[in-house]
């Protein structure tokens, strides 16, 4: 429960700016590139810290680094409230990007300190289905703040919310499970450099980029082409936008369980899944009615939220605490290299082209998705062949409870 709380706010937080950009960029007079900049500044410096978080998760502890994040960008949250430019605002992304960045790896290390392997996915969809129902709450409340008071008031109420998290997770987060391995001794920093070395991980990173590169794309972008494109106001673009995010909610949690079912096989799920939305982007990206575009939007998003946790499942199940901090960070370092891409990349295309070919670019996600599932292990044992011998020295005895053998 506190990991989901602290979840959702760092998601609230980070699309606030998807349904207040069109504010922004009336006040500041941007234009589509301009704003995709200030979407994509944040993921530059959120992106760069990933690996240095997931190191410092490892070296100086999960909660404490959890902690040091959420206090950061809640502060980051309230001054973007205050932006008086446009360059202030992009100064103020930087600094939120930088102090949200740490926060996946620390957060992974204290789900894996607190969990045994074979229940990790399951725990883990449900705590990062606060992801999409925060992309349900967002806009729904988002929409009547910006209404009534302007874009700032939504950033300063997001930061209340945020402190309050941090007073539950500072008193409320319980104490790891005891775990009884010991690693032999190595000099500093060997572990992380055989696991930056490991491409087997960045072949995860880079499956997960094509699965960020569409949830990114369609969350920076929807709510200004539906408000351009078809005269939508804020408060139906919130509403519309909460359909793909239950959506999403449901298919994060559906396919945790799914994927620890086949014992973290994930080329089963990612896929067929990622195959109907290969389909379902460009179809999208054409659409002539809002209602038709927002359905097909939410096959897209149901197909691509069934891969998340199978995308994660092989590594978080397989390496042990110890490692588990830098080595999500890889793989999360590799979703907000999306995250840099899709909105400045869709903005570009949108002011040089239009909308449609914007959508239609997402398309490339799932393919690249479906590539890297055909060229990654799909169980522990094949996962840690390849691995550091330190790295298979500590990781945890592999659960077949609920393994089936592949067909």
């Amino acid at each position: 429960m506190l990991l989901f709380a602290a979840w959702f706010i760092d998601y609230a937080d980070r699309l606030v700016i998807n349904f207040v950009l069109p504010s922004i960029g009336d006040e500041f007079d941007l234009s589509h590139s301009q704003q995709g900049l200030v979407v994509s500044v944040f993921f530059l410096a959120y992106a760069v810290c990933q690996i240095p978080g997931g190191v410092l998760a490892d070296r100086i502890g999960g909660r404490r680094m959890v902690l040091w994040a959420l206090g950061a960008w809640t502060v980051c949250t309230a001054l973007t409230g205050l932006a008086w430019s446009f360059a202030a605002l992009l100064v103020l992304r930087v600094l939120f990007g930088l102090a949200q960045g740490v926060f996946p790896p620390a957060a992974t290390k204290v789900l894996v300190e607190r969990s045994q392997p074979q229940e990790r996915m399951r725990a883990n969809g449900l705590i990062l289905s606060s992801n999409s129902l925060a992309a349900v709450f967002t806009p729904l409340a988002v929409a009547p703040l910006v209404a009534a008071f302007g874009w700032r008031s939504a950033y300063l109420s997001i930061a209340a919310l945020g402190v309050f998290v941090y007073v539950a997770l500072r008193l409320r987060l319980p104490s790891p499970l005891p775990d009884r391995r010991s690693l032999p001794s190595a000099t500093p920093g060997a572990d992380t450099k055989a696991l930056l070395k490991w491409g087997v991980l960045w072949r995860f990173a880079a499956m997960m980029f094509g699965y960020s590169l569409i949830i990114w794309g369609l969350s920076s972008w929807v709510p200004t082409y539906l408000k351009d494109e078809h005269g939508v106001d804020l408060h139906a673009a919130g509403a519309l936008m909460a359909i793909p995010g239950l959506a999403a909610a449901l298919a994060t949690v559906v396919g945790g369980r799914w994927v620890d079912g086949t014992g973290g096989r994930h080329r089963r799920i990612v896929v067929p899944a990622m195959g109907v939305a290969a389909v379902a982007l460009p179809v999208m990206a054409n659409a002539a009615s809002v209602a038709l575009f927002v359905a097909l939007a939410t096959v897209a998003v149901f197909a691509a939220a069934l891969c998340y946790m199978p995308i994660m499942a092989v590594p978080i199940r397989s390496l042990s605490p110890a490692h588990i901090g830098v080595a999500s960070g890889i793989l999360v370092f590799g979703g907000q290299l999306a995250g840099i891409v899709a909105p400045t990349v869709m903005g570009v295309l949108a002011d040089a082209f239009s909308f449609h070919v914007a959508f239609t670019f997402l398309a490339l996600g799932p393919v690249i998705a479906m590539v890297m599932a055909c060229l990654t292990p799909q169980d522990t044992e094949t996962f840690l062949a390849g691995a550091d011998d330190r790295v298979r020295t500590a990781a945890p005895a592999p659960d077949r409870t609920n393994e089936k053998e592949p067909a």
